[in-house]
């Protein structure tokens, strides 16, 4: 990691549909990182479109949502893609797939959450959709916490994988 104590780290979320949990986490992250984060989302199978109660969470916590959709991982290993500093998957199943190479060899760690998405009792899901995303803020307030400028590269990814397992 850089010392800069100026810099802007990149942070990729995957999921296998890309249309809930890596979306609330992209949205969050560039939320609260204020400035200091780069948030960015995709799917090993993305559905093509950002689930209608994603959308309707973020914009009743404040957050905005323009310019979230859902998308392919591949845009990410592309030579032309931002470097990534870390790469989390957000799912059990993403988590087990092969990944693409990433650029810049980021730190990287597994955050499983529940899949909102997949709850079929409309009132289920909307609690569902607002656990998980209480679960993703939290582990995400931990994760801005953290002095990155200082940790060396070790402590580090000991710090993301211990937030992964909470």
């Amino acid at each position: 990691m850089s010392k800069s104590v100026d810099r802007r780290f990149n942070v990729l979320f995957i999921c296998t549909g890309n249309s809930a949990r890596s979306i609330i986490a992209e949205a969050l992250l560039n939320h609260l990182g204020r400035g200091r984060f780069r948030a960015f989302s995709a799917g090993s199978s993305p559905r093509g479109a950002v689930h209608p109660d994603t959308l309707a969470l973020l914009r009743r916590n404040g957050i905005d949502v323009g310019g979230l959709r859902s998308k392919s991982w591949d845009e990410f290993g592309a030579a032309s893609a931002p470097r990534m500093d870390f790469v989390f998957t957000v799912c059990d199943k993403a988590a087990g797939e092969q990944c693409p190479v990433w650029l810049g060899h980021p730190i990287t760690a597994h955050w499983g959450f529940t899949d909102p998405a997949a709850v079929v009792d409309e009132r289920e899901r909307q609690r569902t959709f607002a656990r998980v995303f209480e679960e993703i803020n939290a582990r995400l307030r931990l994760f801005i916490a953290l002095p990155l400028e200082t940790l060396d590269r070790t402590a580090l990814e000991q710090h993301v994988a211990e937030m992964g397992k909470r």
